[in-house]
């Protein structure tokens, strides 16, 4: 049987640690909550180096070595331990109150990290605790009848809509602390440029008012996360009807 990947295999805990030398003083399990720490106290991923870590434990870099080889299978442990288990879904509901309950969840569990929506993402899901996450989403799936490649693509392409919002909406959560101002010129900024007889469709909107106020930015994000929720599920419904 084929050795598993090099990067499963460290999420899962499955790859031996040198054996040589005296015992190790630390865990992996140190390393990655130590290295978390450091990003939420930063909320900056490039904070966490190995060396910081490494004195934030007490120990030299090279201990970090034995158990972790790089930065990127360090960032590799993050992105899963970060992520904690999902609660169970609520028991008895039917698929689209299951997946917005799953999708709130991933939202507030990944917007306890500011850092996370930078992670690199090179791979599907592949370790516990976001298995954990994708085998919820397929159980919310599961009184539909779908065959499972559709439960399965359902599932990721929800997945991409929830990391898309989460990494737009903290750029922009971002941007309006740096300057609020320009959120709420927004509207008076675009109609001063808007040529009505180029961009037709927009200037209708700049005419509804529809940029005019900036309210409670945290909670329009949260307005805007759900309203896209729920056209994507929209879809899923009429996908499942058209199919059942």
């Amino acid at each position: 049987m084929d050795e598993l990947p090099a990067d499963v295999a460290l999420m899962w805990r499955l790859r031996e640690t040198p054996r040589r030398g005296p015992k190790p003083t630390l865990s992996l399990d140190d390393i990655v909550r130590t290295a978390i720490e450091i990003a939420d106290e930063e909320n900056d991923l490039a904070a966490v180096s190995m060396a910081r870590v490494a004195e934030r434990l007490g120990n030299s870099t090279m201990a970090l070595y034995r158990h972790v080889k790089s930065k990127d299978e360090l960032l590799v442990l993050m992105s899963d331990a970060a992520l904690e288990r999902p609660e169970p879904l609520p028991a008895d509901v039917d698929w689209r109150t299951g997946l917005t309950f799953w999708a709130d969840g991933v939202m507030t569990a990944v917007c306890k990290h500011a850092w996370y929506a930078r992670l690199p993402i090179s791979g599907p899901p592949a370790g516990p605790n976001n298995l954990a996450w994708l085998d919820s989403a397929l159980g919310a799936l599961s009184g539909t009848g779908l065959p499972e490649e559709a439960k399965v693509g359902i599932a990721m392409g929800l997945i991409t809509y929830v990391q898309g919002e989460i990494r737009m909406a903290t750029d922009l959560a971002a941007g309006f602390a740096d300057n609020p101002d320009a959120f709420r010129q927004y509207g008076a900024t675009l109609s001063r440029v808007i040529d009505p007889r180029q961009m037709p469709a927009l200037a209708r909107v700049l005419d509804a008012g529809v940029f005019d106020e900036v309210g409670d930015f945290e909670q329009e994000s949260d307005q805007d996360f759900d309203f896209g929720l729920q056209l994507y599920l929209d879809g899923v419904a009429a996908f499942i009807e058209r199919v059942s």
